[in-house]
């Protein structure tokens, strides 16, 4: 409510929780889902995204030759990459000792050692990211993946412009019907291309993910923080003033830029630069609102960078 931004604070110590052993019947079937590929200067395809992949044999080969089972046409993957076998109803990812790794749920896992999947899992080879699934209706659970595709981004978890769009263009009229402030907050990252460039695509992905991790933990329930496309992000604040969004995004950038960023055991500096726009006038729409929070964003890079001006 106005005047009341009493943000929830989330504890940083995690619990460690041994797995028990995912058994899955034969009578079950299972499939991956190509949910993001990496664009850059890789060969990839965008209508690859959504694919289906059934795995409906004992062993399963990954990678860039075009004797795999699955074969994967981008330069961060491996010729013979990973392999998956189906085993005494479990089911297990090996790295054949690819160049940039094969990875479970943002783990990276160690070459020749077997390790299971869990169901759901996501599995990222290059950077291709696969969605894992095991069940009894598959084609259900397809569609509503499917679904998912369509309004969430495949690289960070988070919500798709696409889903922005529909979230503002419902929030705008209730604003406006109800006398309610809401404000938005873009961000970008700092000297983004300068990571890719130097560091590569790999790392460059690495930081997108986890600055999604970090602003999510302080995104409160009924605020939506999405991914707008590239190096940008925005966050939308109901009932919220534009001066209360002015403290939430220097909140948001001082808790990126105390974070350490860190990929093939070298630290990655990141700082944000943060936009704020608020709707202030009845014939105001979505597209109005993106524009002044983007103006002020490019205000804050054009006078240094790392700051917000709302």
């Amino acid at each position: 409510m106005p005047g009341s931004r009493d943000r929830l604070e989330h504890d940083d110590a995690t619990q460690v929780i041994q797995a028990e052993p995912v058994i899955v019947p034969r009578s079950l079937k299972e499939f991956l889902l190509l949910i993001h590929v990496g664009s850059g200067k890789e060969n990839s395809d965008p209508k690859e995204i959504g694919r289906r992949f059934d795995l409906d044999k004992d062993s399963i080969l990954i990678g860039r030759g075009p004797d795999n089972d699955i074969v994967l046409d981008l330069d961060t993957v491996s010729r013979r990459h990973a392999r998956i076998d189906r085993k005494g109803g479990r089911t297990m990812l090996t790295d054949l000792q690819s160049t940039n790794g094969t990875y479970i749920d943002e783990r990276r896992i160690p070459p020749y050692t077997p390790q299971e999947l869990p169901r759901p899992a996501r599995m990222m080879i290059g950077r291709a990211i696969f969605k894992y699934q095991a069940g009894d209706d598959l084609d259900l659970q397809y569609t509503e993946e499917i679904y998912q595709l369509k309004i969430t981004d495949g690289l960070t978890g988070l919500p798709n412009r696409r889903r922005l769009m529909e979230v503002l263009q419902s929030e705008i009229p209730r604003a406006r019907r109800y006398h309610r402030e809401l404000a938005l907050v873009m961000m970008d990252i700092d000297h983004f291309k300068r990571i890719n460039d130097t560091l590569g695509h790999l790392a460059g992905d690495h930081v997108l993910r986890e600055l999604a991790n970090v602003v999510s933990m302080h995104v409160r329930q009924g605020e939506l923080f999405a991914r707008y496309g590239g190096e940008e992000f925005v966050l939308v604040l109901p009932e919220t003033s534009r001066e209360q969004a002015v403290q939430v995004a220097e909140r948001l950038r001082q808790r990126v830029e105390a974070c350490t960023f860190q990929f093939a055991d070298r630290r990655i500096p990141v700082t944000v630069s943060l936009g704020v726009g608020a709707f202030t006038a009845e014939e105001m729409d979505e597209k109005a609102l993106i524009e002044m929070a983007d103006r002020n964003l490019y205000r804050a890079k054009e006078s240094g960078r790392n700051r917000v001006v709302g």
